[in-house]
């Protein structure tokens, strides 16, 4: 058995990589570490974006580990051209998988990135990264989940996947 968490960072100012936690983005650190202090965590992997990294540096400190960073979970990147229509190209990228944009990397590929993060991680380990990310990772696990399960993350957000004889069971955990 193996059991995964994923985090959708905190509340932050913005959506740049260097974007910092608003003031309630880091009360709601400090609601994650008090959340995870019961949970045993063996290791925490984080998106190098700054938003992710502290909203689990608490957690991280708490438990006194060390926070690995990978750039296999940095948000995707929908396109490099400015989209006026994004949202309902974002959507027609949960059923069409391939689809991509100019300098925007499809569903797939992005999903296929951090599922090797997933991959080589160790149970009881928490993966800190960015919404359409994190409903991709879901959607891996549960094909079901789709544009409006992206919707309806907050953040922070926080997903359980237990995983045994290659089944996994999919619960939120944050309310």
């Amino acid at each position: 058995m193996k059991t995964l968490y994923f985090v959708r960072h905190c509340s932050a100012t913005g959506q740049i990589s260097e974007a910092p936690l608003t003031e309630l983005g880091h009360q709601q650190a400090q609601e994650l570490a008090s959340f995870f202090k019961d949970i045993q965590i063996d290791h925490i992997i984080s998106s190098p974006f700054i938003r992710a990294q502290d909203s689990i540096s608490p957690t991280a400190h708490e438990k006194n580990l060390s926070l690995i960073i990978d750039n296999r979970l940095a948000e995707r990147i929908l396109s490099t051209s400015d989209l006026p229509d994004w949202l309902e190209l974002l959507e027609k990228t949960f059923t069409d998988l391939n689809l991509k944009f100019i300098g925007g990397e499809s569903s797939r590929e992005a999903t296929d990135r951090a599922i090797e993060v997933v991959k080589e991680a160790s149970s009881n380990c928490i993966f800190v990264t960015h919404g359409n990310l994190l409903s991709l990772l879901l959607k891996h696990f549960d094909s079901s989940i789709g544009f409006s399960d992206w919707k309806s993350l907050s953040n922070p957000d926080i997903y359980q996947i237990t995983i045994t004889n290659n089944k996994s069971i999919i619960k939120r955990l944050w309310t």
